[in-house]
Formats: C-alpha cells, structure tokens, sequence
C-alpha cells in the first residue's frame, strides 16, 4: 500500500481516537447527559450551531466550556441582556486621531467557541447580530467584510419562553441552528455523585485540550466523506415530505434543514466508527433537528417532542 496512503488514514485514526477521547472527557464533567454531549459533537463536525433550551443550572454552560477546552478553541461568553447592543457583539470602528483613520476593534464574536447565553434575552435586533456570523462565518460593518476564526461554532442558550423578559426567536435564526436539545435535570446517581465529587470549575480550569483546530478542521472533512446510499436518501427525503403533510405541521421542514439532517447523521455515523449512515443515525438526529424548526397544527396537545417521534414511526425504513 502507498505510504501516503497508510499516513492519511494514521492521521485519521489518531483523530478519531482524539475525538472519542475529547467526548468522555466532557462527559466525565457533564455527568448523565451522554446523549446530549454527543448531539453537541455532532453538530460541531457538521459545521452546524446548537440552541439549548433549558432552567439555569442545569449545565449549559458547563457543556459549552468544557467542549471548548477538550477542542482547544478560543471561547467566549456573550452574556446576552436587554441592553445589549449588536456593536457589544461585533465589534466597533473607532478613530485614531495619530492615524488620522479609523480602526477596527473587533468583538466577541471573533473567537472560534462562542456561548450565547440567553440569547433571547435580547432584543431581535441584537439577535440578529449573529445570523451573518452564523450562517456565512464572516460579518459586515460598516460596509467593510471580516472573516472570522474558523471553526466557528456557536452554542446558544435559551430561557423558556414563558419566562418574564424574553423575545423569541425568529424562524430565520432559529433555522440556522443545525440542532436543538433540552439538558433537563440530572438522574439521583448523576445528581448524587455531583453532591459528593469536586467542583466541576475546578475540573474544568485542569481539563486540558485533546485536539486542535486543525483537528476539527480534518474531522469535519472525513465526515463529509461518510457514504449516504439511495434508500438512506429516500428514507430523508420521506421524512421530510411527512413533515410538511398540514395535518401534523403548520410548515414542514426545508431543503436547507435536509441537507442539515444528513451532514449531521454523517456526523454521528463518524462517532459510531462507521463509514456508512443508517437509519438509525437519521432518526437519532431528527428530535434535535426538527423541534425548534416545526410548529404542531392547532389541536394537538403532545408536545412537539412527542409529535416528532409520532411521525418516526409513520415514516417506514426503507
């Protein structure tokens, strides 16, 4: 075999092998939210963004530090508020008398992990802040265009929007989170041993970093390159026209949340070591995909949760 060839799938496996070791370590922090921590992973190897709807306390920000330090990636927080500004978020331009110019001072957005931590919390016109960044990795001020770090990977959290103070999201920036998940409270076992075990702080400010920038980079080409087959194919393309059947939505889902669904189940396809996607993976992903992306017709009182996973077993597998 060619040497090129056997160093190419090296770097591979020591890169996967990284990953699933980036996984436990988050884990090990997060305790009882294995399924969750997952999810996360794989919307970053799909080059996606993840919403977290959630009560304070239950680990929202843990998850999102940890994974920024397993990953080594630059992270910021962007405690989102009523007076938030979009300039608090980008960046300002502010003149140099000496330079007789002006020069550009970049925000927190400028980092590679970024928490948006109640982002609803905002007023839509600092929401919208993020959509640029978000959906094209790059923002516009002041007619000038910046790039920015890659990967770029933003964790948002949400209140519940029953909550006093909140402005929901509009369906344009919801739609460009790749997935969406609730942490709910821990298990006793889980709950007990984060009663008797260090401060999670702690093990967070000694978690060191298991990959590298240039790591996400490769991880997220390899899992680009996860087979999809025809049936597996039409098995998305059946959920997603059962979707937009009126009797279960209001809207059904759109090409651009298919396209996610697939990148995403390639994703979780990686993390099970495979280089095929199943079904299987499909419908581990769809409850995170389409809950914040769909609204239940009038007259029904399941939650979406319960919704989706009644139009699972509607759809058959091919």
């Amino acid at each position: 075999m060619n040497s090129s060839v056997v160093s190419t799938q090296e770097r591979t496996e020591g890169r996967h092998s990284r990953l699933l070791a980036a996984q436990e370590a988050v884990n090990n922090i997060l305790l009882g939210k294995d399924h969750q921590v997952r999810l996360a992973f794989c919307c970053l190897l799909a080059r996606g963004h993840l919403l977290i709807e959630d009560v304070p306390g239950v680990g929202k920000t843990t998850l999102a530090h940890a994974m920024a330090r397993t990953i080594g990636s630059d992270y910021q927080r962007i405690q989102f508020t009523s007076d938030l500004l979009p300039a608090d978020i980008l960046g300002v331009s502010i003149f140099k008398r000496e330079k007789d110019t002006f020069e550009f001072h970049p925000g927190p957005i400028f980092s590679q992990v970024i928490l948006a931590d109640e982002v609803n919390r905002a007023t839509p016109k600092t929401q919208s802040a993020l959509l640029e960044g978000m959906a094209e990795g790059q923002v516009t001020i002041e007619n000038d265009t910046h790039v920015l770090p890659s990967p770029f990977f933003v964790m948002a959290t949400q209140n519940p929007v029953d909550l006093v103070g909140t402005y929901p999201l509009p369906d344009s920036q919801l739609d460009r989170f790749l997935l969406s998940f609730s942490l709910g409270y821990p298990d006793p076992v889980a709950e007990r041993e984060l009663l008797t075990s260090e401060d999670r702080s702690r093990m967070l400010n000694r978690t060191e970093a298991l990959l590298t920038p240039g790591d996400i980079h490769g991880l997220q080409e390899d899992c680009e390159k996860i087979h999809a087959s025809e049936n597996l194919l039409d098995y998305i393309q059946a959920l997603l026209l059962e979707t937009r059947d009126e009797r279960w939505f209001e809207t059904g889902l759109s090409p651009r949340a298919g396209l996610a669904l697939l990148n995403a189940s390639r994703a979780h396809a990686f993390l099970e070591n495979r280089d095929f996607v199943t079904p299987e993976d499909v419908k581990t992903i769809f409850v995170g995909l389409a809950r914040h992306r769909l609204s239940p017709t009038s007259g029904f009182s399941q939650s979406p949760e319960e919704q989706i996973g009644e139009l699972l077993d509607q759809v058959p597998i091919p």
